[in-house]
């Protein structure tokens, strides 16, 4: 009697032990195409990290139903073509109900038109920005399943242009990135800034990753203009920045926001750089925003100003509470989850380990939550876009110091007077 219970106690012991290890062994996957190289690598592996530890920090709080949020992470190189094959493998082989990505635009466009949309599969970008991803859905392409996590560039051009003669642009050239992003954003910048008396001399368009920009830059610089509006990527920019200053060209410039950036201030040397401003998606801080500031550098070894660092962070832990919500991995549920987890009427949550533990219960019991994270709290309309403030930044002693916020107010109240 006693060596027939002592067996039974160890094979419970050891099924108990099992089923402990099988628990600790079970992943939900969430598919990341991020440009981890090419123009946009700086942002892409920002991006990559922001997420990862949105993740652990879900998992420290006890996961979803007991299992761990995982990535499966490819590099986009900043090419759409190669998102798409990288997409594909990961919502047709690997069969992840999620993908988080692209960064930049003509990335995040390819990934829905061809993969993510005509498979139904939840995609949510951190910092595509084009309008074109707004009249996709509204146009009816997305079937719904498109987010981000970024303002639209239709409202950054407005809050741009205003900014531009707020500091005595009165004469701009422009040298843009020749992709939807690029082409949209200076044609929304156009038409605010033409409308509130500003004149673009030139509008140069170039392609990516070429060795020089000599050409362009010279053909930028006719007009006499005040000022360069530089529409582009640390990478690139700098390269072009460099050309214009060597060139004999103004030492003014308007930046959009993915030139907030160490890499292209070092690039092109910030005693050129004196009279540098520009615009980004803005936050409204939160106790989110303090806890990603104080523990992100020391988890990714990134600073957390990197523009496409704070917002990678809320799409991960969107999409992880989304998925706690759902119930399930099914991405139909999962798309109606992301709503649910900025409910207006739930119960603040904040980014950290000990805020997702309290959000994760609220869910097991069927209570709403409302995520306000590291930009501020958010709500998707149906076109998966955000609305939010713009932050307004000029370059002192080689570092982005911010000098004023557009609230959301003041660019629609801008947007309708310009209409």
């Amino acid at each position: 009697m006693t060596r027939t219970i002592l067996q039974i106690t160890t094979a419970l012991a050891l099924l108990t032990a099992a089923g402990a290890a099988q628990a600790a062994d079970c992943k939900i996957t969430v598919g990341l195409v991020m440009e981890l190289t090419g123009p946009a690598g700086e942002y892409g592996q920002a991006g990559a990290k922001s997420v990862e530890m949105a993740f652990r920090d879900i998992n420290e709080a006890g996961g979803v139903r007991g299992c761990d949020l995982a990535t499966d992470t490819r590099d986009s190189q900043s090419q759409g073509n190669i998102a798409v094959d990288a997409a594909t493998q990961l919502v047709q082989v690997k069969k992840v109900p999620v993908i988080i990505g692209g960064i930049i635009s003509s990335v995040s466009i390819p990934i829905l038109t061809s993969v993510t949309a005509p498979a139904k599969i939840v995609q949510v970008s951190p910092a595509s920005s084009s309008p074109t991803l707004t009249a996709l859905g509204r146009d009816g392409k997305t079937n719904g399943i498109f987010f981000r996590t970024i303002t639209s560039d239709a409202l950054q051009g407005v809050a741009a242009a205003k900014y531009a003669i707020d500091k005595g642009f009165k004469k701009l050239s422009v040298i843009h990135v020749n992709n939807d992003f690029g082409v949209n954003m200076v044609a929304e910048f156009s038409r605010a800034y033409k409308a509130l008396g500003g004149t673009i001399v030139s509008d140069t368009p170039y392609n990516e990753k070429q060795s020089s920009y000599a050409s362009e830059v010279t053909a930028a610089m006719a007009g006499e203009p005040d000022g360069l509006y530089l529409v582009s990527t640390p990478v690139d920019g700098a390269t072009i920045a460099r050309a214009w200053i060597s060139q004999g060209g103004v030492q003014k410039f308007l930046l959009n926001d993915g030139m907030n950036s160490p890499d292209f201030i070092e690039s092109v040397g910030a005693d050129y750089l004196k009279d540098a401003y520009g615009t980004s998606s803005g936050t409204s801080p939160t106790a989110s925003t303090e806890y990603f500031t104080k523990n992100y550098k020391e988890f990714s070894g990134i600073e957390p100003t990197n523009p496409a660092a704070d917002r990678s962070y809320d799409a991960g832990a969107i999409v992880g509470l989304a998925i706690a919500i759902a119930g399930s991995e099914d991405p139909a549920k999962i798309k109606d989850a992301m709503y649910k987890a900025v409910d207006p009427a739930g119960t603040p949550i904040f980014a950290g380990k000990d805020e997702f533990a309290k959000a994760l219960g609220l869910i097991k019991d069927g209570k709403p939550i409302r995520y306000e994270g590291v930009i501020g709290p958010v709500a998707f309309d149906k076109y998966g876009d955000i609305t939010g403030p713009f932050r307004l930044w000029k370059i002192v002693d080689g570092k982005v110091t911010t000098d004023g916020e557009m609230t959301t107010d003041d660019v629609n109240a801008l947007q309708a007077k310009l209409q």
